[in-house]
């Protein structure tokens, strides 16, 4: 499924909804959904920087495509980073780097969370995209 499939399959899902506790609880589930995450990658270096809750990301890169890791200590934003590693993972650096993520403006969730959690949410797509720059650059060095 391509990037924008999922943003679309996302918009689609929330529009199930009708109200926001209801889409808060589906981003809560999708949080407690997200797989463990190996206690060797929760250390500073994968550390999210500017978010208000400590979040986790590792990516791994295998035949071609970045795929995540996360984890946090607040359950609306395990749901956010969730939400946002389904959408980009399992895609090449390119697609990754390239991709305009529509799907946060589209569901609302830009005019629904607090400042800080929008600021941590900006920052894991930032870093996400870092990740994947970084392999786009490995990629034209081999």
């Amino acid at each position: 499924m391509t990037i924008k499939e999922k943003q679309d399959e996302i918009i689609a899902d929330f529009e199930f909804f009708s109200n926001w506790d209801d889409k808060y609880e589906y981003i809560i589930q999708m949080g407690k959904e997200l797989p463990p995450m190996d206690p060797q990658y929760k250390v500073d270096e994968n550390l999210i920087r500017g978010c208000q809750s400590r979040v986790w990301m590792h990516p791994d890169y295998k035949d071609g495509v970045i795929t995540f890791t996360a984890d946090s200590d607040a359950i609306i934003t395990k749901g956010l980073v969730s939400l946002v590693i389904d959408v980009l993972a399992g895609h090449t650096p390119k697609e990754i780097v390239d991709a305009e993520l529509y799907f946060i403006n589209a569901i609302g969730l830009s005019s629904h969370l607090s400042p800080t959690r929008s600021n941590g949410l900006l920052s894991m797509v930032k870093q996400i995209k870092l990740y994947a720059l970084a392999y786009q650059a490995k990629e034209l060095q081999s």
